[in-house]
């Protein structure tokens, strides 16, 4: 059976409330007092009850997660980094799937229902209202991977997306292709959009140039690969701006059923860097998303909100870079 806070107490010598206080945050505890009680609940093997603890604190270190595209891959790694960074910072996650919801009041009903103290919206898809409905609500939210703004209305941790649009229009011209094509994601995605006008802002008036564009139903394999498909039916351009590394895959794949081969037919550049594209059998280049200091500074966002939920919104930009592999052309 569990080991009560009282057995803790008898074996230390010391009141329920001291061990209590010595195992609640903040609260006022002497040094003395708080060895004997550490010592008497290693010795017994106790562990204090979370739910308890917050019916005293107010405060249940849960943390809502949300994201709503967990068919991509890239999200493996974005919730390895989020739960394991989180609990370091002795914070509880709670991962929520949005994949379909657009109702962004249900989605604040759902997450109040558990009493988090704060909701991350770790999503690229999302409009920036959905993460606001959460900081209307009195819940302080950070949106990891979003839209980019001078005055954002929460706290916006992510990468600046047009600018990765013009990233890949010039690593494509610096190669030599004439006839280039964007394939985005959700045309609706607030990502695809901006990686999409930055890309044919890059392209404006750039003579002797063709460029085409269309989108995949989802950031996926399948949505990918249906798309690329679609495109080989046509004669297709010699290169593709694939708005995610995942619908590169899936470009990769439909290209070679079609008896083609990359790069000496079509050029294919990404955007992500995920591990998969590292591997050896796709070898894909690709425009290198800093997740891992994403993640990172959501997180300390998360952190510094919890002590100052009315803290001013901001905006936090981290550059991205290309990363050179097989999948497009060398450049002369």
């Amino acid at each position: 059976m569990a080991i009560t806070l009282k057995e803790v107490a008898e074996r230390a010598g010391v009141s329920r409330s001291a061990v209590s206080r010595t195992f609640t945050d903040g609260a006022s505890v002497s040094s003395k007092m708080r060895r004997k009680v550490e010592k008497a609940a290693s010795e017994l093997g106790y562990s204090p009850n979370a739910l308890a603890s917050s019916l005293t604190t107010g405060r249940t270190k849960l943390i809502g997660l949300v994201s709503n595209n967990f068919h991509n891959p890239i999200f493996l790694e974005v919730f390895d980094l989020f739960t394991r960074g989180l609990q370091d910072r002795g914070l509880r996650p709670l991962l929520v799937n949005l994949t379909n919801e657009t109702d962004a009041a249900a989605s604040v009903r759902m997450l109040r229902q558990y009493s988090v103290d704060g909701a991350v919206v770790a999503s690229s898809t999302l409009p920036p209202n959905f993460a606001k409905a959460f900081r209307d609500a009195g819940v302080p939210v950070v949106h990891s991977f979003g839209r980019f703004s001078s005055s954002p209305q929460v706290h916006v941790i992510g990468i600046d997306n047009v600018e990765c649009g013009r990233m890949a229009a010039r690593t494509l011209l610096a190669r030599g292709y004439k006839t280039i094509a964007f394939l985005g994601g959700p045309e609706s995605a607030t990502s695809t959009q901006d990686r999409f006008a930055g890309f044919m802002q890059q392209l404006s008036g750039v003579p002797d140039i063709t460029v085409t564009h269309s989108f995949a139903d989802a950031y996926s394999f399948d949505a990918g690969r249906a798309e690329m498909l679609r495109l080989l039916q046509a004669p297709p351009a010699e290169a593709y701006f694939c708005g995610d590394d995942v619908l590169s895959i899936g470009a990769l794949s439909a290209i070679k059923d079609s008896g083609l081969s990359v790069p000496d037919d079509i050029g294919i550049i990404g955007l992500n860097d995920m591990e998969m594209a590292r591997w050896q059998n796709i070898d894909l280049t690709t425009i290198h998303q800093p997740i891992q200091q994403i993640v990172q500074s959501s997180i300390e966002s998360m952190v510094t909100l919890l002590d100052d939920p009315d803290r001013q919104p901001e905006s936090r930009i981290f550059a991205c870079s290309v990363v050179e592999r097989g999948t497009l052309r060398p450049l002369p």
